[in-house]
């Protein structure tokens, strides 16, 4: 009697009220027991009883409690939590622009089709850019998590991880259309029809994430209670999760099939396709990071329903999907040679400033004009430069860079 008590009281409280109703129930049985044998026989014996009860549920609650899902584990001293939260939000950050920007830089990722992967580099770019950073201010405060800020992170948690899982489908589909379909069939993906469906999908991702936080349906992260997912969740996990997943493979092995098969009818296949088979395995490595990085917290979500899974294991398991969003980025940058060029021409740019441009102005009455006297300025800046961040020209008279006016 005193087990499910506990447990109902301790599942509809706070985790930092979690101790004292513990100690109050044990002190209410403790009364009716001591009413019900005045001789106090038995009330010693549901005290001690009582006591052993108590004394485990703390040892389990504390051990639950040693681990967050906003300040990570307190194991941790504060200042390698703060550390690693600052370090991966500020390389995941950088490396989701990095790969958003790429698309605009390189001449070959100029299509339509990779809007898609701007679109996943965005919901990662959510998740290092404010995740990661209000987890950091949490614990750079001293502060604990309060459940306005743990809703905010898991609720972005989940638009971001049902908006990459719905996009990563996408961007199969369109790597099978633009390397197995004919050029008319590919040309039927419009501009208009691209940011129709990046719409889409993150209406029916914010639109599951909002019912999902209204019914209250499933594990509660904030809350710690893990009894298993519900019915509803299962079925939208099934068409925005599993679904999504089967569609995923099937494309992507008829697309390798297909492209072998043309690779080896072929004495020299075009180089565009390729650049597009590079992008596309690329793409597939993608998935297979997104379906190991979260593979372990929905199985553990799937095994909640038939056996008691601890806070801790959630939370460390939920921490460690969510550094798939820093990693991403780096992915694309050592499997396709053309995001690694982009990746180094924005580097050169943003560190180096080897490019610029120019404005010419007409000269007036042989004066020399104010822009003269910028070019000359920008010129002294690339002798300035060191040398390893200058590109190396053809056509260098005498060690100096000539540059064409």
């Amino acid at each position: 009697m005193f087990n499910t008590t506990t447990a109902g009281l301790i599942t509809s409280t706070t985790a930092s009220d979690v101790v004292a109703v513990v100690a109050a129930a044990a002190a209410a049985a403790s009364m009716t027991a001591t009413t019900a044998d005045p001789d106090g026989y038995l009330s010693s014996t549901m005290t001690d009883i009582l006591s052993l009860d108590v004394q485990k549920a703390m040892i389990e609650i504390d051990t639950d409690l040693k681990v967050s899902p906003v300040t990570l584990s307190s194991d941790w001293s504060r200042v390698a939590r703060l550390l690693l939260l600052a370090s991966l939000a500020v390389v995941g950050s950088v490396g989701n622009v990095f790969m958003i920007s790429a698309v605009m830089v390189e001449d070959h990722l100029r299509k339509l089709g990779n809007s898609f992967l701007v679109n996943v580099a965005l919901a990662d770019l959510l998740v290092t850019g404010l995740v990661l950073p209000a987890s950091a201010i949490v614990i750079l405060a001293g502060q604990k998590e309060t459940p306005g800020i743990c809703k905010f992170e898991w609720t972005l948690e989940a638009l971001c991880f049902l908006v990459t899982s719905l996009t990563l489908a996408t961007v199969a589909v369109e790597n099978y259309s633009r390397l197995c379909l004919s050029a008319q069939t590919y040309a039927k993906v419009t501009s208009r029809r691209v940011t129709t469906l990046t719409l889409a999908i993150w209406f029916i991702a914010a639109a599951a994430v909002a019912l999902q936080s209204t019914l209250k349906l499933g594990p509660d992260f904030c809350g710690r209670r893990f009894h298993g997912i519900a019915m509803e969740q299962a079925i939208g996990a099934w068409f925005l999760v599993i679904l999504p997943a089967f569609v995923t493979i099937f494309c992507y092995i008829k697309l390798v099939c297909r492209v072998r098969h043309t690779i080896k009818r072929s004495f020299k296949p075009p180089t565009t396709l390729a650049w597009d088979y590079e992008l596309a395995k690329t793409n597939i490595y993608s998935f297979v990071l997104f379906v190991i990085f979260w593979s372990p917290l929905i199985t553990a979500l799937i095994m909640s329903n038939f056996m008691n899974v601890s806070a801790r294991i959630f939370y460390n398991l939920a921490w460690f999907a969510l550094s798939k969003s820093c990693i991403n980025n780096l992915l694309y940058c050592i499997f396709d040679r053309h995001f690694r060029n982009a990746y180094v021409k924005l580097f050169n740019y943003c560190c180096c400033k080897t490019g610029f441009t120019f404005g010419r102005r007409t000269r007036g009455h042989g004066t020399a004009s104010s822009g003269d006297v910028r070019l000359r300025v920008h010129i002294i800046h690339s002798y300035a430069s060191p040398s390893a961040c200058r590109p190396n020209i053809a056509g260098r008279v005498n060690g100096r860079d000539v540059y064409e006016l």
